[in-house]
C-alpha cells in the first residue's frame, strides 16, 4: 500500500525504541506503519517536564511543528531559548545543535519531519 492514515485512536504512543532508558517522553514512529524511503517522520509527546537530549544531526534537516501545547527549543550555539506555541514551525539545518524540552506543565504533541532518512540514534549527543 502506497499510503497509512493513523486517526488519534490508532496511534500507540510508545518509548522510543532506541532509547528505553528514556521513560518520560513517548513517540509514534511513522516507519512502523509505512517504510518511508527517504526521509523519517514521527509523532511525539512530551509529558511535562520531559525533554530530549541537545544533539545535532550530521546530514539530516528537520522541521518541527508544535501541535498542541508549548514546547521550548533550545537552537545553535550557544544555544538560543524559543518558546513555540501551537502551529510553531521550525526548521534546522543538518550540523545544528538543538534540544527539545516541555518546560511547561501540560503535555506537548510535535510533528517532526527529517530529510535524508538516518537511523534513529545517529545523532552525535552534546552537553
Amino acid at each position: 500500500m502506497g499510503y497509512i492514515v493513523l486517526r488519534p485512536e490508532d496511534q500507540a504512543f510508545e518509548p522510543p525504541s532506541w532509547r528505553p532508558e528514556d521513560p518520560a517522553r513517548r513517540i509514534v514512529e511513522l516507519p512502523k506503519h509505512i517504510d518511508l524511503q527517504h526521509s523519517r517522520a514521527s509523532l511525539w509527546r512530551y509529558p511535562a517536564g520531559a525533554q530530549g537530549r541537545r544533539h545535532r544531526e550530521p546530514v539530516q534537516e528537520e522541521v518541527f511543528v508544535v501541535v498542541e501545547g508549548t514546547l521550548t527549543m533550545y537552537l545553535g550555539e550557544p544555544p538560543e531559548r524559543h518558546e513555540l506555541p501551537p502551529t510553531s514551525l521550525v526548521a534546522v539545518q543538518p550540523g545544528t545543535p538543538l534540544h527539545l524540552r516541555n518546560e511547561s506543565d501540560a503535555d506537548v504533541l510535535v510533528f517532526a519531519y527529517g530529510a535524508p532518512r538516518e537511523a534513529p540514534g545517529q545523532a552525535e549527543l552534546l552537553q
